[in-house]
């Protein structure tokens, strides 16, 4: 099954857009199975670690003591296996075997992968369509209040948090996570969730043009 020609949709987000809210509600209308919390399980499983570690490292790139470290354990050149259950994990194998992951079930299609460098590492895939979701500061830090409480330092987290994944999409692709030619469309979340599966299903189903 696909969509107008596209069998896969990468959706990056601001932390606290309502991203992965709009990327599961697009994964119901069209049908499409919805990779966020399940790719974590999934790479978990492969290499047989806890889910809880999975997620700790998850679109999270080591610091300077953790490559120094690797480096003397693996040498300065060293080849990640996928898959690879016995290995020492931290966050540069864990990216590799996320990209083991997400380059399978996209071979597959009729997914919706949310984040970890998807909208770079299928690029060059035709049938591949990508989004980006954001949202104003405003409504960023009303979502994460709703969602983590009045305690919570949600600004804070929202600095953390896209500066670990603007790293990631940097350290691991080379790419700027907000470039524009990145992605096929850039959605507002504030319209609401609605509108923007709405504005994503309008974009889908468009004719293309070369």
């Amino acid at each position: 099954m696909s969509v107008a020609g596209w069998r896969v949709v990468t959706v990056g987000r601001e932390y606290g857009s309502g991203g992965a809210a709009v990327a599961g509600a697009l994964a119901e209308r069209i049908g499409f199975r919805l990779l966020d919390r399940a790719l974590i399980e999934r790479i978990a499983e492969t290499a047989r670690i806890a889910p809880g570690l999975a997620e700790r490292l998850d679109e999270h790139v080591d610091g300077w003591a953790e490559r120094v470290a690797r480096a003397l354990r693996f040498g300065p050149f060293e080849v990640v296996s996928p898959i690879d259950g016995d290995a020492i994990v931290d966050a540069q194998r864990m990216q590799a075997l996320t990209a083991a992951v997400i380059e399978e079930v996209a071979s597959t299609g009729d997914c919706v992968i949310v984040g970890r460098g998807a909208q770079c590492l299928l690029r060059g895939r035709a049938d591949v369509f990508h989004v980006f979701v954001y949202a104003s500061r405003d409504e960023r830090v009303r979502r994460l209040r709703h969602r983590l409480g009045p305690k919570a330092d949600v600004d804070a987290l929202i600095e953390q948090v896209d500066r670990e994944r603007a790293a990631y999409v940097r350290q691991h692709f080379g790419c700027n996570w907000l470039d524009a030619r990145l992605y096929h469309l850039m959605v507002n979340a504030a319209l609401g969730e609605e509108a923007a599966v709405a504005a994503i299903l309008a974009a889908l189903e468009s004719p293309r043009h070369s």
